[in-house]
């Protein structure tokens, strides 16, 4: 008889596939540290995953020491993350490689947008940005400007920034785009999306963004799967 572990836990996990996450109606889950807890948005696997999630951690908590398989992605929403390596504010954008490792806590509190086991094996480039003390550059049309975190391969990591009534133009995604809104909200032919909403579209997908109330968004690009895996 082969013995087998619990099934993976599966949410919105077929990259080929769109999906959008108000993350502000999800619940608060427990995560093994104490204080700290996660709003999921995508998840292939159980406690070791391919994951998105919405984290908070309470004051004073932490999480031990631990190294990330395929890498992790963080952006500081709000408060302040720190480790062995530095303190993060808001507006702070962190990428750990592959087979990095760390133990994150806080003083204050911090809520933060966590992509895990996602980046490329051979992309070893420790970064740590804010988004603040980068510049802005004209976007695709009058009103929408954008500035980059980070470019690797057909990947780019930045912010687009909407002025209030200001479109973009209709484009195509050619590796897919994940959205997080930072500020804001903005719409398209599919929908409206508000504050702290995750948006990811396929390969191929396309569409016409615009914003009524202006926003300012979490972008990456490019990064996506562009078939099926055998």
């Amino acid at each position: 008889m082969i013995l087998t572990g619990p099934p993976a836990m599966q949410l919105n996990a077929d990259l080929l596939q769109r999906a959008v996450v108000d993350s502000t109606a999800r619940p608060w889950m427990p995560s093994p540290a104490a204080g700290i807890q996660r709003r999921q948005l995508e998840r292939d696997g159980e406690e070791v995953a391919r994951a998105t999630s919405v984290v908070r951690y309470l004051p004073g908590s932490r999480f031990g020491a631990h190294v990330h398989g395929l890498g992790e992605e963080i952006f500081v929403l709000e408060g302040e993350l720190c480790d062995e390596y530095g303190s993060y504010p808001a507006g702070t954008w962190i990428k750990n490689p592959a087979g990095s490792s760390h133990a994150p806590y806080t003083d204050s509190g911090c809520l933060l947008l966590v992509k895990l086991r996602h980046l490329q094996p051979e992309d070893q480039e420790r970064q740590v940005v804010n988004w603040r003390d980068c510049p802005w550059q004209p976007g695709r049309a009058p009103g929408v400007d954008g500035l980059v975190l980070s470019r690797y391969g057909s990947t780019q990591t930045g912010l687009v920034r909407f002025a209030p009534g200001a479109s973009s133009t209709p484009h195509s995604h050619a590796g897919g785009e994940e959205v997080f809104v930072l500020e804001g909200s903005y719409q398209d032919e599919y929908g409206h999306y508000g504050t702290h909403t995750w948006v990811r579209s396929p390969h191929g997908s396309s569409h016409l963004p615009s914003s009524a109330e202006g926003c300012l968004l979490f972008i990456k690009t490019g990064h996506l799967p562009t078939q099926a895996h055998a």
